[in-house]
C-alpha cells in the first residue's frame, strides 16, 4: 500500500503482467469487496460495495458495463493460472493448487458469474 494524505493506492505483483485497466480493477474488486463464494467473506453490501468502488475509480457508464462480464472472467483466470502453473510443477502455485485454492477461485468465479445482473444494476444505479 502506499499512501498520501489524501490517498491509497494498492499494488500486488503477484499476477503482474501487461492488462487493462478495467482487468486490474475486476482483480481488486474480487479481493477487496470481497466476491467470494465463502459464506464467511460474502457481505449482503457486496453490490453497493461494488458500485462504490467504481465511483471512487471514476469508471464512466461504457467502463461499468463492461466491467460486469471481467469480473467473472478474471476470477476464473486465476483458477486458470493456479490449474497451468500447478500442471508445470511451478510453486507456489502447485502447492496452492493441492490446498485447494482452485477450487475456491473457480467457486468464486461461478458466485461471481451467477450474479451479473446484480453487480450490472448496481454499477448503473444513480
Amino acid at each position: 500500500m502506499v499512501a498520501d494524505e489524501a490517498r491509497w493506492a494498492f499494488i500486488d505483483w503477484d499476477a503482474a503482467g501487461p492488462a487493462s485497466r478495467l482487468w486490474d480493477v475486476a482483480y481488486a474488486i474480487h479481493g477487496f469487496i470481497p466476491l467470494s463464494a465463502h459464506p464467511d467473506w460474502q457481505s449482503a453490501d457486496a453490490a453497493d460495495r461494488v458500485r462504490v468502488f467504481a465511483d471512487a475509480y471514476g469508471l464512466a457508464e461504457l467502463e461499468r458495463r463492461r466491467l460486469v462480464s471481467l469480473l467473472g472472467r478474471r476470477t476464473r483466470s486465476m483458477h486458470d493460472c493456479l490449474r497451468d502453473q500447478a500442471a508445470q510443477g511451478v510453486q507456489p502455485w502447485a502447492r496452492l493448487w493441492a490446498e485447494s485454492h482452485g477450487d475456491a477461485w473457480r467457486n468464486d468465479a461461478e458466485y461471481i458469474e451467477q450474479r451479473e445482473d446484480q453487480w450490472m444494476r448496481a454499477l448503473l444505479a444513480s
